[in-house]
């Protein structure tokens, strides 16, 4: 039999639903949608006081395997990510080996199919080894199952290269993601200016996003092609791609929780945990990114989930690693600082986390809960408050400046294809 899901607020998108209402999920499909479904022997979940919305999808996240399974596997980060209601997530390619050749990239899919939690899509390298001197097999890349392609970590510095990327990315149905950061400006540890400075440490540029940002808008608007920016972090990144958007070019964008949540002052308490690439910007960033989000110039909210070890964040601000782990911490961070103050609505959040990521990266049945789609689905209480501690993360790494933090908003189920794989004990 399947899974009756009764009393939840399914909130859709696509069919403009906000409203209470039953949903019966069978193998791996929602097959029927009421205001009453009687029960016929299936397994029933009371969702009295939750919301039911499409399956998450994270289309940038770090998960360290193969090579650096010390800060995280396939394993420990699908199920960091189904707690954190992630129905489908996007591996990045700066592991060792890089995938940019078939076999590499099949052993990732293969080992996230053993793994078997959530759907596993992962991009592939732009070009080798991500030096940025030589562009992978695109065709070949794609068939054995990436679902885009970024340098993500490593900018592809070389214009040409870029451009040339683009065009036979997008020839072949695809996409660039580009981490945008001009080397020569972006040396530092946290954002500069006075929080550096206090801090003695160098401070990144925020010229270093915005540059590149602009170089990948430009080769976008004379060659008509699609360009996606990776988790975009400043005020004129987010007016150039809105200026961009009016006079019809295709870059689309994304953001990360952090940036609409901390601002680099954020650094003084949580330090390195606080420490990440792009930087915490300044106030009038964290605005400007929130208005990006709530008037549509910013297409995804992404975690950018990256884990380390105590011992490499342990090194100090200026030598530890960037990054920080996002699965767990999405969607109360979204709930706590853009929902509740009124910025956005549930609606717009599903739109951001589930409705937009499955259409940017094609994923047909995705991103929106009706009859026939596949069952991916998150519920979630959105008025519980908790205090967040280390002690809640299943992520194998620790890094995140949400310890300590009182977040509004839990995942109490998720369900993939069908499949309960996560319910809150």
């Amino acid at each position: 039999m399947g899974i009756l899901l009764k009393n939840g607020i399914v909130i859709d998108y696509v069919s403009n639903t906000e409203e209470k209402l039953d949903v019966l999920v069978e193998n791996d499909k929602i097959v029927k949608i009421a205001k009453e479904i009687e029960n016929d022997g299936n397994t029933v979940i009371d969702c009295t006081g939750l919301y039911i919305m499409p399956g998450m999808i994270d289309m940038h996240c770090h998960l360290r395997e193969p090579g650096g399974e010390h800060k995280e596997t396939i394993e420990t980060g699908s199920k960091s990510a189904v707690k954190g209601g992630f129905t489908t997530i996007c591996p990045m390619p700066n592991t060792k080996p890089t995938p940019d050749n078939t076999i590499v990239l099949k052993q990732i899919i293969d080992r996230a199919k053993e793994v078997n939690l959530c759907n596993i899509l992962p991009f592939s390298s732009v070009t080798k080894g991500e030096k940025g001197e030589e562009l992978v097999n695109f065709e070949e890349q794609l068939n054995a199952g990436a679902i885009a392609f970024s340098d993500d970590g490593m900018p592809v510095e070389n214009a040409n290269m870029i451009r040339e990327a683009m065009i036979k990315a997008n020839k072949l149905g695809s996409f660039i993601s580009e981490h945008c950061e001009e080397k020569s400006v972006s040396k530092g540890a946290i954002n500069a200016g006075k929080i550096a400075e206090k801090l003695g440490v160098e401070g990144v540029l925020p010229e270093a996003e915005e540059i590149m940002a602009s170089r990948d808008i430009v080769i976008a608007e004379t060659n008509h092609l699609h360009t996606h920016i990776c988790h975009i972090s400043t005020e004129t990144s987010v007016n150039m791609i809105r200026s961009a958007k009016e006079r019809g070019v295709n870059v689309t964008c994304e953001t990360c929780p952090h940036y609409y949540s901390f601002t680099v002052d954020e650094v003084l308490e949580s330090g390195v945990n606080a420490k990440m690439n792009p930087p915490l910007r300044e106030e009038k960033d964290k605005k400007a990114i929130i208005k990006g989000l709530k008037d549509g110039t910013i297409d995804a909210i992404i975690t950018d989930h990256a884990p380390h070890a105590e011992e490499e964040k342990a090194k100090g601000l200026a030598q530890a690693p960037n990054g920080i782990i996002g699965f767990e911490t999405a969607l109360p961070a979204t709930i706590t600082n853009l929902v509740k103050p009124g910025y956005i609505n549930y609606m717009d959040m599903v739109r951001l986390m589930s409705y937009s990521p499955a259409k940017l990266l094609n994923l047909e049945n995705k991103g929106e809960i009706k009859e026939g789609a596949i069952a991916d689905l998150t519920i979630f209480d959105p008025n519980e408050e908790y205090i967040y501690t280390k002690e809640m993360i299943v992520s194998k790494s620790k890094n995140t400046p949400w310890i300590g933090k009182k977040l509004t908003g839990k995942v109490k189920y998720t369900i993939v294809s069908g499949r309960i794989v996560y319910e809150e004990n």
